[in-house]
């Protein structure tokens, strides 16, 4: 029998019933769990609890999940999983952009939630725990610090989101090769690539984006049709 503490969840949800399934659920699957109902309270509760994951819905009263989001980011840097109703892009995009780590489409199916959680779960252990050869990546100008989780350039700092970093990371730790899309959002998330998943490319292309505006190149990240993505070491 395991002798490390049970991770704590907060399932944040205004459906009581769906509520109480997934609690009951993660409850079997060895979890501690907490439910909130509300937006407002969700907030006090994470600061106060500091939870190891957060599964928040959207739609949910005096504060939707994108205001919960929004409010616990500066303080709360464990994963954030949203949960909405809507097979809606601009709704998943959102979400990553205020800082969630993934996001679950309803109806919630068991195996998959429980996959996504343990996924996000991983990716947040400590740093001891982690595969990579390196703390820190340095091409030429550019500065990846694994640890700190920043990027500089000319010892600037560069602005990115947590799930921005994550694929930066990715990608440079394999500089110079193709990643591909499968790979890397089966490294990210946790499942395999549908065909149909849109929200890594556009993380990629924000991420692109911010890194081209110091060298004024695309070429940083390059997207090899029909492959995936490659990181340019030299362009640094």
């Amino acid at each position: 029998m395991s002798n490390e503490p049970k991770k704590y969840i907060l399932v944040v949800e205004d459906d009581d019933s769906l509520a109480s399934w997934i609690a009951d659920y993660l409850a079997d699957q060895n979890f501690l769990v907490g439910v909130s109902n509300r937006g407002d309270q969700a907030v006090e509760l994470i600061k106060s609890d500091i939870p190891d994951l957060v599964l928040l819905d959207i739609n949910l009263p005096a504060k939707d999940g994108f205001d919960v989001c929004r409010e616990v980011r500066p303080f709360y840097h464990n994963p954030i999983l949203i949960m909405t109703a809507r097979d809606d892009e601009f709704d998943e995009v959102l979400g990553l952009e205020l800082g969630a780590d993934d996001y679950i489409t309803k109806p919630i199916r068991a195996r998959v939630l429980l996959a996504r959680i343990k996924s996000l779960l991983r990716r947040n252990e400590p740093q001891s725990s982690k595969k990579h050869n390196s703390e820190r990546l340095i091409f030429g100008r550019l500065t990846i610090d694994q640890k700190s989780r920043s990027v500089r350039f000319d010892d600037i700092l560069i602005e990115i989101s947590s799930n921005e970093f994550n694929i930066l990371w990715i990608l440079a730790n394999q500089a110079g090769e193709i990643v591909s899309r499968d790979s890397l959002i089966k490294e990210l998330r946790g499942i395999e690539y549908d065909g149909f998943d849109r929200s890594t490319d556009i993380l990629v292309s924000r991420l692109r984006k911010k890194l081209s505006l110091k060298l004024e190149s695309q070429q940083i990240i390059k997207t090899v049709w029909g492959k995936g993505y490659l990181f340019s070491p030299e362009t640094w």
